[in-house]
């Protein structure tokens, strides 16, 4: 019997992996694709120290557009790229959480500036400014910034688990509770509605950096500041986002 050859067109390629599982169409698809891994990588790795190796990255990427690839099904009425990039995401992110690299230090200032934009939340009725906070710290607001600096390279991806780490409702979740899919769906209804109440500088870096994919140093083009300040921005963002979903139990 001769084999069949393996020269594939994108759409014989989900065909034979769909109905035949056949591996080479598999393969095919990863090489097809292998350009979203790339880009999530160099996205993330984007601030990350040195000694994070981009190729540890992508390693990680691939398995995830692997796992895409083999949960995808086309009569989701969905894109592949737009199912996958959250998957590679995530398995990348989930790599780089077990490297456990960010040092305690670093750690230990991110909780400092959370727990005090909370209790500042609370009694100012509003978010506070960097004066505000590096007040109540007891620093100077240029101590603060560093600090802000240093959380922003040991955090990767911050929100990116809860922005678009599940596919949108009802695609690919066959083994998602119901439970666990609405409590999902209810953490990102409630953070989005909390990055509306940001101040415009803040929710303007969030929405270019997560939903218009644009790097901190096209956005601090757009703002007209340096990208290291646009990561300061972007820190102090999240750690209060973050402080309004712990606050309501999320």
């Amino acid at each position: 019997m001769t084999e069949r050859p393996l020269r594939y067109t994108l759409e014989s390629a989900w065909d034979h992996w769909h109905d035949e599982q056949h591996p080479a169409a598999r393969e095919w698809l990863v090489v097809n694709y292998s350009s979203l891994v790339k880009f999530v990588a160099g996205r993330l790795a984007a601030g990350l120290p040195k000694s994070v190796d981009i190729g540890d990255l992508v390693s990680a990427g691939v398995f995830g557009l692997m796992n895409a690839i083999d949960r995808f099904s086309r009569d989701h009425g969905v894109k592949f790229e737009t199912y996958a990039i959250p998957r590679i995401r995530g398995a990348i992110l989930d790599s780089l959480r077990a490297l456990d690299w960010v040092p305690r230090s670093v750690r230990s200032k991110a909780r400092s500036v959370e727990n005090t934009i909370a209790e500042l939340e609370h009694t100012l009725g509003r978010a506070p400014s960097e004066e505000e906070i590096a007040e109540a710290l007891g620093i100077e607001v240029e101590e603060l910034q560093k600090w802000l600096s240093d959380v922003a390279a040991g955090s990767v991806g911050p929100l990116d688990h809860l922005v678009a780490d599940r596919a949108p409702s009802g695609v690919g979740q066959q083994t998602d509770a119901p439970d666990v899919a609405l409590e999902e769906r209810s953490m990102r209804d409630h953070m989005r509605n909390e990055i509306k109440k940001l101040p415009e500088r803040e929710r303007t870096v969030l929405v270019l950096y997560y939903e218009e994919n644009l790097t901190l140093g096209e956005i601090g083009e757009i703002l007209g500041v340096t990208e290291s300040r646009v990561s300061q921005i972007h820190s102090k963002a999240v750690l209060q986002l973050r402080s309004r979903l712990a606050a309501a139990d999320f």
